[in-house]
């Protein structure tokens, strides 16, 4: 019979080693970085002003829904975000850190979590930057504040299940098929543009483009953070859809990296 006791000891070990390694992750960032984390904060803002002027005053675009479009842009790009540099980061993970796991009982799902984490904790930041934006167009009269941003503690569990469930699946595919990289690159970029991050569905009037957009996960994600910004509950209906979307991909991201765990020790 297992000891509890042995049981706890080694999730403490494995909760503390999630610690180090999202503390190197966020570390080697910004490493040898003037101003480090504060890039954090800054990154998402430039990005933003950058996209907004590109967008709105080359090319006249708006946001939906009456949400200023600098926070349009800037919400749907940190909630992104939280998705795509994690999956990004944690293709790699479990090949780059081979000599550990051939010398030391560690768990798999370890490091693709420590880049979640990582990306959830920049999200932290990043949060800030809206938050400052949100207080300058306050004061311009173009924004006004609504206490449902506070829900917003309910959307980071889908986002980060779904998160790990990706990362688990293409850390493990990469340990068998190196070049998977390169193709999430390019599906990556696809995904970035079929979301509505700096355009508005509705004014494409393309009823057809609104109807398949329900099949993409980050689209219900973006669109419930930037529901809270404009004061709106979202519904029952749409917490289940991103839940039922996060919990699908976690199963099936953990499910195949439990099966093919001993191949994966066999292939390092």
């Amino acid at each position: 019979m297992a000891n509890p006791a042995n049981g706890t000891k080694r999730l403490l070990q494995q909760g503390y080693l999630l610690r180090l390694l999202v503390r190197r992750n966020i570390k080697n960032q910004y490493y040898r970085s003037f101003i480090g984390v504060l890039w954090t904060v800054l990154n998402p803002l430039l990005n933003m002003l950058v996209m907004a002027f590109v967008f709105s005053e080359l090319f006249g675009m708006g946001s939906e829904g009456g949400l200023d479009y600098p926070l349009y842009i800037l919400s749907g790009n940190i909630i992104f975000s939280i998705m795509s540099s994690s999956t990004s980061g944690s293709l790699p993970c479990l090949v780059n850190q081979q000599d550990m796991l051939q010398k030391t009982k560690v768990s798999l799902a370890l490091f693709p979590t420590a880049n979640v984490f990582s990306s959830l904790v920049t999200f932290g930041f990043s949060f800030i930057a809206l938050l400052v934006v949100a207080l300058i167009r306050f004061a311009s009269g173009a924004f006004v504040f609504h206490w449902q941003i506070l829900l917003t503690v309910a959307l980071l569990p889908a986002v980060v299940l779904f998160s790990l469930g990706l990362s688990y699946l293409l850390s493990t595919l990469y340990v068998f098929f190196r070049d998977i990289q390169h193709v999430y690159t390019v599906l990556l970029t696809l995904w970035t543009y079929l979301t509505p991050l700096f355009y508005s569905i509705k004014a494409l009037n393309k009823p057809i483009v609104e109807k398949l957009m329900k099949f993409n996960p980050m689209y219900h994600y973006v669109t419930y953070f930037r529901d809270l910004l404009m004061g709106t509950i979202p519904s029952v209906w749409t917490h289940v859809v991103c839940y039922g979307f996060a919990l699908g991909m976690f199963a099936v991201g953990i499910l195949v990296m439990t099966l093919v765990r001993n191949k994966i020790a066999a292939k390092l």
